[in-house]
């Protein structure tokens, strides 16, 4: 970062200007920064030359002094910029403040003579004449040892006197220059074991911090540690109530499957049962020799089978389907066997002196049944059967019905041919063999 010249500017403008005044008895002023900052602030200024300059130079600090002297060739005014750099001050803030030179040296410009100091050695007031004397660019002693050839070796003068004025402030400042330096240093030690102190303190701090901050940070994770167990726990309670569950379902699914090919295997049996009774009821009804439909109908007309001429031969029960599976379709009424009439006609034609009669048989009474039936007579609806498979009327003298449904009224006519009420209603004959009585 560059040099802030402007937070203490007028103070520092005006102790350049008192330096580089002839008629000002400030001869010289320092300066340095306000703490780690960059700010130039006025740290002295006096009026006791170089001697008294030097004395004020900090070894833990970076400072620029800036100071008048007498060359002592042309007697005229010289300035001498230093620019000091304590042995204290750390390599980092070192490095930082190599910039602010060239700022430094164009605030305080004028400087005849520019000394880089880094010890007591390098600010030696005769060490910083003896550069002002060769800055000058002027050796008068040539000019006075060449004037002095010529002139008359006469009689020589006494011999001069070396002695020089003594500066009493400046004797005593040497004289106590070692004292302020080892003072300046055990200032300098406490100031280090006090940044030592404040760092270990930070230190400390800090590490108890990251302690704190890692015991807090240890319990949220067992706590989401805990809380990611419970969860699991609870997933796996929930997959094993699904899978309970699931077992439940298939066991109830095999049971009723199991019922259902029991149930599937009865009907079979039953409906074997029924086909053989179906046959059986079958070549019963075919070799009577007449149809129980036709003596139903000659009943209800009032007609008694003996009053008819020729006897029509009583047509086979139809068979029911055994299962719709098997491809077969619904079962239809068998062919009627040749009726006596239509032999009757082939035989007219040759008559013959006797002719015989075909025998008789005596009609069925319709009121008795050459068979016993078991069956539970309800007081309302009487004689009830349930379907076993469906059955479409042939005219408007049968029922139709379907599987499980239910007759009524039953008059059980003929072992083959059953009359009742059939699901809508509807009054007429059925076959025996597909219902079953309940």
């Amino acid at each position: 970062m560059a040099v802030n010249l402007s937070k203490n500017g007028p103070a520092l403008t005006a102790a350049y200007k008192e330096v580089v005044n002839e008629k000002s008895d400030t001869n010289w002023a320092l300066f340095t920064y306000e703490g780690n900052s960059n700010d130039i602030r006025l740290a002295e200024k006096g009026d006791g030359g170089l001697e008294e300059m030097v004395e004020e130079l900090n070894s833990g600090k970076i400072m620029y002094a800036f100071c008048r002297v007498q060359d002592p060739n042309s007697g005229l005014p010289k300035y001498v910029l230093i620019n000091w750099t304590g042995e204290g001050v750390n390599d980092a803030r070192k490095g930082l403040c190599a910039n602010h030179v060239s700022s430094m040296a164009n605030f305080l410009k004028g400087a005849h003579v520019t000394v880089n100091a880094r010890a007591d050695e390098d600010v030696e007031p005769e060490v910083i004449m003896e550069k002002v004397a060769k800055a000058s660019g002027a050796n008068y002693s040539f000019h006075k040892e060449t004037s002095s050839r010529f002139q008359d070796s006469g009689p020589q003068g006494p011999v001069g006197s070396v002695y020089q004025k003594t500066n009493a402030m400046s004797e005593i400042r040497k004289t106590n220059k070692d004292t302020f330096w080892a003072q300046a240093e055990k200032e300098e030690e406490r100031r280090r074991l006090e940044e030592r102190r404040k760092a270990d303190e930070e230190r400390q701090h800090l590490e108890k911090e990251r302690k704190d901050r890692e015991v807090k940070e240890a319990a949220l994770r067992d706590q989401r540690d805990k809380e990611k167990a419970v969860q699991i726990e609870q997933q796996k309670k929930y997959q094993q109530q699904q899978e309970a569950e699931r077992r439940e379902q298939d066991k109830q699914r095999w049971q009723e499957q199991q019922e259902e090919m029991q149930a599937a295997q009865k009907k079979t049996i039953r409906r074997g049962e029924s086909v053989e009774k179906a046959n059986e009821a079958a070549s019963l009804i075919s070799q009577r020799a007449m149809n129980p439909r036709d003596m139903f109908k000659q009943r209800e007309r009032g007609i008694t089978p003996s009053d008819s001429n020729v006897p029509s031969a009583a047509p086979a029960s139809p068979q029911p389907e055994p299962d719709l599976d098997d491809g077969q379709s619904r079962c239809e009424y068998d062919a009627p066997e040749v009726a006596p009439e239509e032999h009757s006609k082939e035989e007219a034609p040759d008559p013959s002196p006797c002719v015989q009669e075909p025998l008789r048989e005596d009609p069925p009474q319709v009121e008795e049944n050459n068979y016993e039936v078991t069956a539970e007579e309800t007081p309302d609806r009487g004689i009830c059967a349930r379907a076993l498979y469906d059955y479409q009327a042939a005219d408007d003298t049968e029922i139709s019905f379907d599987p499980d449904e239910i007759i009524t009224g039953i008059e059980m006519i003929d072992e083959g041919w059953w009359r009742g009420y059939g699901p809508d209603g509807h009054f007429g004959m059925f076959p025996a063999n597909y219902v079953e009585l309940v």
